[in-house]
C-alpha cells in the first residue's frame, strides 16, 4: 500500500509503481537528486508521525545530503506557512509534528579498527550530521562506538593492532604469540558485541524504517556482493569494490584493504516484516547495479534483492539511475512523439550488440524479436534496412569527423582534476599537438589536494630533507634559484625531471621534485632562510607521520598537496613541450575537501574562468561532460563554472562560434549514440598514455584512490575503456572497415575515444539540464 507522499510522487512521475514481472521491487522515480532527498525526507517524516518511538537506521556518506537538509528544514520550520503548504501539498498532516526525540536510532556500520572520534568514522558522521541537526535522542540510540567495545586486557587498539590489521583467521586457529593471543581475545570481544548488538535490535522488534544507498557492487551497509541473505551483525572483511569506494574516507586503498567493518546484516534489515526499507540512488553511474538489483530474482550476488522479502520495500530513483530499467525505458520511448533519433540509435546499437551482428546484417526478424526494435519499425514507418543504413552512415560520419585535421585553432583544455584531460583524450592530443598552427592551453580548475596521501607526502618530504644537507643543492639559494620571482626556475625544475625520465635516473627525478617542493614551501610559508626552512620541513615530516589518514588537512598542507598536483600536471604537458605559460592552475574556491561541497559562485568561481577565456581567446573549449550524479561532484561544478563564464564572455565579446568538446574518462562513458566524434587510438598512443601517466603523476602511480572497476592506476582503466569502445564500434560497423581501410591510422586502431562536439547554445542547454537534475533549479 502506498503512503500519501509516495502516491503524490508516483502520480507526478507518470510511471507505474512496478512493472511486473520484470521488476521485483516497487520504484518511485523523481527528476533530480535534491528532489530525491525531499521525497525521502517527507516519507520519513510521514512514517515517524505514524510510528512514534520507532526504530530507524539511516545512511552515511554523500547519499543522504539532501535528505538531511530537507528533514532539518521541515523540523525547524514546521509551523511556518511555507512549510505547512509544502506538507499539505504532499498529503502530510501539519497539525501533528513528528516526534523525532522518541525515535531509537541504529547505526548501520563502522570501520574496524578506528578511533570513533576521527572525522572519517561513521560514528563521528552520525553525530555531526544527524544528532547535531535533528532532535534525536542519543540516549535511545544504538551506536557502534569502537572506543567502547572493549579489548583484551583493556589495552589500546593501537597496541593490539599496531599496524591496524585484523587477522580473522585467529577466530579458528591457534594464537602462537602474545600479540596474537591479545588479538584473538579482542576479536572475540568484537564478535560478542555484534551478537549483543543484533539481539538489542531484535528486542526492539527490528528496524522499522531503513534508508540506505547502494554501492558499486550492490552492497547495502557493508553487506557486500555475495553476502548471505540471512546474515546478522558481524565483523567482516570487504571486497575490492567496497575498499575502493571507502579509500577516500580512509586516506587511501592501502588502508582500506586492511580495514575491516562491523555491519548489520541483511537479515537484520529485513527482520521486521512490516519495515519500510528504502534504497535511494541518483545518477546514470548507478543505473547498472540498480537494474541488476531490481530485475534479478533473489540472489546473494546482488544484496539488495533481499528486499523482495518486504512488502514495504522501495527503490527511490532519479531518472538517470532508472535509465537501464527495461520496462521504464520502453515506456519513455513509447511516449516520444516523434521518436527521438538518440532513442532510436541507442536501442538499435544495443540490439546489434545483443545479437552480435553488425548493423548491415540485422534483419527485420531481429527487429521484431525485440520490443524496442518492433516499436521503432512501427513508429518510424521505415524498414529495418533503411534504419540500418542510416545509423551505419551516422557512425562512419562521426568516425571521419574524428579524423578531420584541426588547424589554426586555439584550444583551451579544461579539467576538474589534474589527470582528467589525459585520461579522457590524450591520444587525440597526440595528433592535435603535431599541427604547429594550433595553440594549446591546459587549465586545471581545482587544486586536487584530496588525491595526495600523507604517506606519499612523507616520502617526498624525507627526500627533500636529505637534499637540504647536500651543498650542491643548497648552493642554489645564493643564486636566488628558489626566489618566487624567478619564474623560469619552474620550467627548469620540469626540464630536469624530464631529463631524468629520458636517462632513467631516479636521482635526477628526485632532485627535480625536491627543488619544486622546496620552491612551493618557500611560496606558502614566505621563508627564505635555509635554517628556518629545515625546521619547516621537519615540522611537515612530523605532521605527515602523526596525522591519521583521511583527516582533513590544515589549509597550508592542502595548498602544499595541491601544488604538488600542479607540479605533476606541468610534467605531463612538459612531455609535449609546453612550459608553465601554457599550463594554468585556477584553484577554484568551491573545492574545499568537505563531505558536502559548496556550489560555485560567480565572484569566487566564475570570474576566474571568465578571465581565463579573455586571456586565451579560444576557438575550442574542452570540458568534462558527465551525466547527472555520475562522476565526481567536482566535474559537475566545474562544468557549471565554465558554462556561466562562457555566457558572460559571449555577452561581452559577441563571440558565438566557440566549439565545446565534451569528454568523459574513467568515471562514466558515452553511449556510442551520444557521442558525435570517434577518434581512433593506436598501440603507440597507449604506450604514451602509460609512460606519461606513470612518470608524470607520481602521487597517482600507486593508485591510492582507484576506481572500483580496476585495481590499479587510472591509465589502465582509461585504456580498457578505450579498447572496449573500439571493439563496440568495430562490432557495429564491421571489422573489415578497419582491417581493409586505406588509411594506416585507421588500420592501426586498437582503441577509440568518444567526444561530443557542441555549439555554445547546445552546451548552455546541456548545462541547464544538468543543473535542473542536480540542483533542482
Amino acid at each position: 500500500m502506498l503512503s500519501k507522499v509516495e502516491q503524490y510522487y508516483l502520480d507526478k512521475s507518470g510511471k507505474k509503481l512496478i512493472y511486473a514481472p520484470t521488476e521485483k521491487i516497487p520504484i518511485i522515480q523523481v527528476d533530480n537528486f535534491p528532489e530525491l532527498g525531499k521525497l525521502t525526507a517527507l516519507r520519513f517524516l510521514e512514517w515517524v508521525q505514524a510510528n512514534p518511538g520507532g526504530v530507524i537506521s539511516l545512511p552515511t556518506g554523500k547519499t543522504p545530503e539532501h535528505f538531511i537538509r530537507w528533514v532539518s528544514y521541515f523540523v525547524k520550520n514546521w509551523d511556518t506557512p511555507e512549510a505547512k503548504e509544502q506538507l499539505a501539498k504532499h498529503g502530510i498532516n501539519s497539525e501533528l509534528k513528528p516526534d523525532l526525540f522518541s525515535l531509537r536510532f541504529v547505526q548501520i556500520d563502522e570501520f574496524y579498527p578506528i578511533d570513533s572520534f576521527q572525522h572519517n568514522s561513521f560514528y563521528y558522521y552520525i553525530h555531526k550530521y544527524y544528532f547535531s541537526h535533528l532532535p534525536l535522542d542519543p540516549a535511545k540510540a544504538l551506536f557502534i562506538n569502537v572506543n567502547t567495545i572493549g579489548t583484551a586486557e583493556n589495552l589500546p587498539l593501537g597496541t593490539i593492532f599496531p599496524e591496524k590489521k585484523v587477522d580473522l583467521s585467529l577466530r579458528t586457529r591457534w594464537a602462537s604469540t602474545r600479540i596474537e593471543r591479545l588479538q584473538k581475545e579482542t576479536i572475540e570481544k568484537v564478535d560478542q558485541f555484534c551478537t549483543e548488538y543484533e539481539q538489542k535490535i531484535r528486542e526492539m522488534g527490528g528496524i522499522g524504517f531503513f534508508l540506505g544507498g547502494i554501492g558499486p557492487d550492490g552492497h547495502i551497509g557493508f553487506n557486500v556482493q555475495g553476502s548471505d541473505h540471512y546474515s546478522t551483525t558481524r565483523l567482516i572483511e570487504t571486497n575490492y569494490e567496497t575498499q575502493a569506494a571507502a579509500a577516500s574516507d580512509l586516506g587511501g586503498i592501502e588502508i582500506a584493504r586492511n580495514r575491516l567493518v562491523i555491519t548489520i546484516g541483511l537479515d537484520t534489515i529485513t527482520h521486521n516484516p512490516n519495515a519500510t526499507s528504502i534504497i535511494i540512488a541518483a545518477g546514470e553511474a548507478k543505473s547498472r547495479i540498480v537494474r541488476d538489483s531490481i530485475e534479478s530474482p533473489m540472489t546473494n550476488k546482488y544484496p539488495a534483492t533481499v528486499l523482495q522479502r518486504l512488502k514495504n520495500s522501495r527503490f527511490y530513483l532519479t531518472h538517470g539511475a532508472a535509465l537501464r530499467l527495461l520496462e521504464r525505458r520502453f515506456a519513455d520511448i513509447q511516449h516520444e512523439e516523434p521518436m527521438e533519433q538518440l532513442s532510436i540509435e541507442r536501442a538499435i546499437v544495443n540490439l546489434s550488440l545483443e545479437k552480435n551482428k553488425p548493423f548491415l546484417e540485422m534483419t527485420v526478424e531481429d527487429y521484431k524479436s525485440d520490443k524496442f526494435g518492433k516499436l521503432i519499425l512501427k513508429k518510424t514507418g521505415k524498414s529495418a534496412e533503411e534504419i540500418n543504413n542510416f545509423i551505419q552512415g551516422q557512425m562512419i560520419q562521426r568516425f571521419h569527423k574524428g579524423l578531420e585535421p584541426v588547424e589554426n585553432k586555439v584550444i583551451l583544455h579544461t579539467a576538474p582534476h589534474h589527470d582528467d584531460i589525459m585520461l579522457g583524450y590524450l591520444p587525440y592530443i597526440n595528433h592535435l599537438v603535431r599541427v604547429p598552427t594550433n595553440k594549446h592551453v591546459f587549465a586545471t580548475l581545482t587544486s586536487g589536494f584530496t588525491a595526495v596521501t600523507n604517506a606519499y607526502m612523507l616520502e617526498l618530504m624525507t627526500d627533500l630533507r636529505q637534499q637540504m644537507e647536500i651543498e650542491e643543492f643548497t648552493s642554489r639559494f645564493s643564486k636566488r634559484y628558489f626566489d618566487p620571482e624567478f619564474t623560469e626556475g619552474r620550467n627548469k625544475d620540469v626540464n630536469l625531471y624530464l631529463d631524468g625520465c629520458a636517462a632513467h635516473s631516479k636521482t635526477m627525478k628526485r632532485e627535480a621534485t625536491s627543488r619544486r617542493l622546496l620552491r612551493n614551501i618557500i611560496d606558502i610559508y614566505e621563508e627564505d632562510s635555509l635554517v628556518y626552512l629545515k625546521d619547516r620541513v621537519d615540522e611537515l615530516i612530523n605532521y605527515f607521520k602523526t596525522q591519521y589518514p583521511g583527516k582533513k588537512d590544515i589549509p597550508h598542507v592542502q595548498k602544499l598537496k595541491g601544488m604538488l598536483r600542479e607540479w605533476e600536471e606541468e610534467l605531463v604537458w612538459g612531455y609535449f613541450g609546453f612550459n608553465n605559460d601554457s599550463v594554468l592552475h585556477l584553484r577554484l574556491g568551491f573545492y574545499q575537501g568537505e563531505v558536502f561541497t559548496e556550489n560555485p559562485t560567480v565572484s569566487r568561481d566564475v570570474l576566474p574562468v571568465l578571465q581565463l577565456l579573455k586571456n586565451v581567446k579560444p576557438d575550442i573549449v574542452t570540458v568534462a561532460l558527465d551525466p547527472e550524479g555520475s562522476g565526481p561532484d567536482t566535474h559537475y561544478k566545474v562544468l557549471q563554472a565554465v558554462s556561466e563564464a562562457l555566457k558572460i564572455y559571449e555577452d561581452e565579446t559577441g563571440i558565438k562560434d566557440i566549439k565545446v568538446w565534451g569528454y568523459r574518462n574513467v568515471w562514466y562513458r558515452f553511449h556510442p549514440a551520444e557521442a558525435n566524434m570517434y577518434i581512433p587510438v593506436s598501440l603507440n598512443s597507449f604506450a604514451i598514455l602509460e609512460n606519461t601517466f606513470l612518470n608524470g603523476y607520481g602521487s597517482q602511480k600507486a593508485a591510492s584512490f582507484p576506481s572500483w572497476e580496476v585495481d590499479g592506476p587510472f591509465n589502465r582503466l582509461a585504456q580498457r575503456i578505450q579498447v572496449e569502445q573500439y571493439q563496440t564500434i568495430r562490432s557495429l560497423i564491421g571489422k573489415n572497415f578497419f582491417l581493409k581501410n586505406e588509411s594506416p591510422r585507421v588500420r592501426a586502431a586498437h582503441g577509440m575515444i568518444y567526444l561530443k562536439e557542441l555549439t555554445m547554445d547546445e552546451f548552455y542547454t546541456k548545462s541547464t539540464e544538468l543543473k535542473k537534475l542536480t540542483e533542482n533549479m
